[in-house]
């Protein structure tokens, strides 16, 4: 379960900038709201904005910190870090990029954060949680580690901790429990391309050689109607060197076929024929199988999944079919969380979001990314026509064409400001 993240210096985000999956003091369609122990926080959240404001860039910003915990301990002493500041002004371009995030693992709410250049991890912490009330369990500063007297499992392996690796990452590698659960769930924290959606095709697959995710894939693709009666799995051993024994040296391939209608010229049925998917589907039925696998496995199993272009080559339906899962009570039953970008205005009038699960990016003159929610306009009331008044621009995000050549100005001069954010009328 994810409260809130939070980036800075990275990419086109120089100051931080936090998405929260935490509830607003709203009342908007409490069916969006799911449950995790005690805690009670958001299912969906939607990020929009204009080509290159910074929305990809952010879920980015997400990735890179799970992969840079992950592959951390692994790598050498002089071994690079992913490293991208924000190259737009000076004071920032040799700084630190800064990456948080507090959530709930193994039930337990924990703050962890870190700080890292190319070549060494500037500061580290770890905080538990519980109610209003943090407890450091380790604080890191530049050469220093100081592990509190609570985490034991972290005591005397500050020493074997280099400068370009994780204190967390070490710990799990001497079988810390606390550091074990932490990374566990990091593993679980799923971070998806829309666009470059094939590679995910075999998770989909696997999932169907489980006779219970096997129905309710089916179903699900029936559902949408998206041409087909069923589908079927068809593997094929394949001898990838024919020089060696067939018995040593198989490969197993799968491949997803579905299953069409054969009819006479009377319209009558005459028998069935399948497809091979991935040849004779169209682009957007492929993506809707490529993403299945992972989209029911978080809902199986509670996990996160972020996706940005999640609309790219899917009809406003099928896009919004996808939302609904994770906004449905009865499907979402251990707390799944999705966290998607798009340009698919569709959405806001008919997905039923709360203010709290709508975020905007956008650019400054300066070319620095700024993250803000649908919340912070007091003035936007359940009822009003969201769609409408983004595309307006009256919450910013959207691009500006300069349709007059002896008018450089990108934005109307005519703007207000309503809690920080620009209210265009």
């Amino acid at each position: 379960m994810l409260f809130n993240f939070t980036i800075g210096n990275f990419r086109s985000f120089s100051d931080k900038k936090t998405l929260s999956m935490e509830l607003a003091p709203i009342t908007d369609y409490p069916k969006n709201i799911v449950k995790k122990s005690k805690y009670k926080f958001l299912s969906t959240a939607v990020v929009y904005g204009a080509n290159s404001s910074g929305k990809s860039n952010l879920l980015e910003g997400i990735s890179v910190m799970k992969n840079i915990i992950e592959g951390n301990f692994e790598k050498g002493s002089t071994a690079l870090l992913r490293y991208e500041p924000f190259s737009l002004n000076i004071d920032t371009e040799n700084q630190p990029t800064f990456f948080e995030i507090v959530f709930l693992a193994e039930n337990t709410k924990y703050r962890y954060g870190f700080e890292n250049d190319q070549t060494a991890i500037k500061s580290e912490w770890l905080f538990e949680i519980k109610g209003k009330t943090e407890k450091a369990l380790f604080l890191r500063e530049n050469d220093g580690i100081e592990v509190m007297a609570d985490y034991k499992e972290g005591e005397d392996l500050e020493i074997k901790t280099r400068d370009n690796a994780l204190f967390l990452s070490v710990v799990d590698q001497f079988n810390g429990k606390i550091a074990a659960g932490i990374m566990n769930w990091f593993r679980n924290f799923n971070i998806i391309s829309g666009i470059n959606h094939n590679q995910y095709r075999e998770f989909t697959l696997k999932e169907f050689d489980n006779p219970k995710s096997n129905k309710i894939l089916t179903d699900y693709f029936i559902q949408l109607d998206l041409g087909f009666e069923a589908v079927k799995i068809e593997k094929e051993e394949v001898n990838i060197d024919e020089n060696i024994s067939k018995n040593t040296n198989i490969l197993v391939k799968t491949k997803l076929n579905t299953i069409h209608k054969v009819f006479d010229n009377s319209k009558k049925f005459v028998r069935n024929i399948e497809f091979d998917a991935l040849k004779q589907e169209s682009s957007g039925t492929n993506k809707m199988i490529d993403l299945s696998g992972a989209i029911f496995y978080a809902l199986e199993f509670g996990e996160i999944l972020v996706i940005d272009e999640l609309d790219a080559k899917l009809h406003p339906l099928l896009t919004l079919s996808i939302i609904k899962l994770f906004q449905n009570p009865k499907l979402n039953k251990n707390g799944a969380q999705l966290i998607f970008a798009t340009h698919d205005t569709n959405i806001l009038s008919r997905a039923d979001l709360r203010r709290d699960q709508i975020y905007f990016v956008e650019k400054d003159n300066y070319g620095a990314s700024d993250l803000y929610s649908l919340v912070e306009y007091d003035e936007v009331k359940l009822g009003n026509d969201l769609e409408e008044d983004y595309m307006r621009g009256r919450y910013g995000a959207i691009p500006y064409f300069n349709t007059n050549l002896k008018n450089t100005s990108s934005k109307s001069s005519e703007t207000t400001k309503k809690n920080g954010k620009e209210d265009k009328n």
